[in-house]
């Protein structure tokens, strides 16, 4: 979603779907950031991902989308669908603006019992209807919730008649509505963010909706306003947990835009959390407003915005700006009192290991002694390769950091402080960063494990890394944008430290992919 200084944008008449704004020209291209298994569009600007929902053997993806402009503008519905969730086909746009305003974040169910009444199995988008008109008479009823419908899984949409569904009670942030259906109390349930809370209302039929309750008006992060909210089960020792996500920007742990959580029970009214521990789905800084796909039964994948608002419309990409994360599979663990989600890569990305071969195929080292220093590029026949994988378990874990760098003197630092117990990545020195003075940097989170040991994977790409450390307990999402390809990689380890094995991996699409 946008931000309150962005809205000032929204002022422009967009009573066409062709909008009016005169687009600045893109600048130059830099082919070199395209990631090439995360998810960017062609041109122009993304944030968020909406509408994901799954349908006979398609992963859809709707993303917020300004195709006229390398920044936020008048939003639209992108479209693009992936078999697999590593290869993704850009499709034709599949909503734009309309009388009643931008479309803004929302979601997407399959109505298999034709609830609503567009026809069995329809897909139904359900969103945000953005009116700047209605915001610049300040009255707080300028967002509201609306409905479009596909009978061909997506190809064509129409929004409904009788839109809006949900009319804005006068509250001036009142969007992101995820929606699923809830067995229990034979209902849609809406998740909505309402400027500081969650609101959750109920329907029989997607277009008739009542308030069922709030939450977390004095619970969980208050740095900024609440946004893109996701509710959805998951099974831990046979016993259902609901995990609610809510994103938040700013008031991130690592500064600007972040995704906070709560664990604990819904009965098809009320959430109620099992703690008020503050806890953050990724605490790096480049995951945001990231939600899970529907219909995708008890397994729960996960997409995020690869950005952060306090530079997402700075960053030197081009003629595109900004990505999605990898796909992740989120399940529960239980550290002492506390009930945790995780986050792991799909298993559906090992596909990209298992295609290089030759001089570029994985190479693993064992029982590597570090102290202080080691360098393991030769030993890794690391090639400047911008996409691999980097696997490091350690019986004992101890001060340390990974060290990647280029012959420009760039470097990327991933490690662990043992004193403050925490991972960290810098990227302070990692190619570009005088864009925003916001994006250079140490950051870091917790380690939340208390085994002395550690598994570490790190996932990278043309302009970013992601990392999964102790089975996705601690997850850290960064980008970077250097002038050439890592060629160099070392461990530091000042008192020491025994690297059981690390295992190197180029990752690459199949053969014209």
């Amino acid at each position: 979603m946008n931000k309150s200084l962005l809205l000032a944008l929204a002022a422009l008449s967009i009573a066409t779907a062709a909008p009016a704004q005169t687009a600045a020209p893109a600048p130059p291209a830099t082919p070199q950031y395209r990631p090439a298994y995360h998810f960017s569009p062609a041109r122009m600007w993304m944030n968020d991902p909406n509408g994901m929902v799954y349908l006979n053997g398609t992963y859809h993806l709707f993303f917020q989308h300004y195709p006229e402009g390398m920044t936020w503008g008048p939003m639209h519905w992108g479209h693009a669908t992936s078999r697999d969730l590593v290869t993704w086909q850009e499709l034709p746009i599949a909503l734009y603006p309309d009388k009643l305003g931008m479309i803004f974040s929302g979601s997407a169910v399959v109505d298999a019992n034709n609830t609503a009444g567009f026809g069995k199995n329809a897909l139904v988008a359900i969103f945000t209807h953005h009116n700047p008109d209605e915001e610049k008479k300040g009255t707080g009823h300028h967002q509201y919730q609306s409905l479009a419908y596909s009978l061909d899984e997506g190809k064509t949409w129409t929004k409904y008649a009788g839109n809006p569904v949900l009319s804005n009670p006068g509250i001036q942030d009142f969007r992101d509505p995820k929606v699923s259906w809830h067995e229990a109390s034979h209902q849609w349930v809406m998740t909505l963010a309402t400027k500081d809370r969650i609101t959750f209302y109920g329907s029989p039929d997607l277009k008739s909706w009542s308030k069922l309750s709030e939450f977390g008006e004095k619970l969980g992060a208050h740095g900024g306003v609440w946004e893109c909210p996701d509710l959805f089960p998951l099974t831990l020792n046979g016993k259902t947990h609901w995990v609610l996500l809510v994103s938040i920007n700013p008031g991130g742990p690592n500064g600007g835009s972040a995704t906070q959580y709560f664990v604990g029970q819904f009965d098809g009214k009320t959430f109620t959390p099992a703690s008020t521990t503050q806890k953050w789905i990724d605490w790096g800084t480049d995951n945001y407003a990231g939600v899970t796909w529907g219909n995708t039964g008890p397994r729960k994948l996960f997409l995020g915005w690869m950005s952060n608002w306090a530079y997402a419309e700075k960053v030197p990409t081009s003629p595109w700006r900004s990505a999605m994360t990898a796909p992740r599979e989120l399940a529960l663990q239980q550290v002492g009192a506390e009930t945790y989600v995780t986050s792991l890569p799909v298993k559906e990305l090992t596909q990209l290991t298992r295609i290089d071969k030759g001089n570029r195929a994985s190479v693993t080292m064992e029982n590597l002694t570090v102290k202080p220093a080691l360098n393991i590029s030769e030993k890794l026949k690391l090639t400047a390769h911008p996409q691999f994988q980097l696997k490091l378990t350690t019986k004992q874990l101890t001060d340390m950091a990974l060290v990647l760098s280029n012959e420009k003197g760039e470097e990327l630092l991933i490690g662990y402080d043992q004193k403050q117990n925490q991972y960290y990545i810098d990227r302070s020195k990692a190619g570009q960063t005088g864009f925003s003075d916001k994006f250079p940097g140490r950051h870091a989170g917790p380690r939340l494990a208390t085994s002395p040991g550690a598994e570490l994977t790190l996932l990278f790409d043309a302009a970013s890394v992601e990392l999964f450390a102790d089975g996705g307990l601690t997850t850290m999402t960064e980008i970077f944008f250097l002038s050439q390809p890592f060629s160099k990689i070392a461990l530091r380890a000042p008192g020491g430290l025994t690297v059981d094995a690390l295992t190197y991996t180029p990752l690459a699409l199949k053969k014209g992919k």
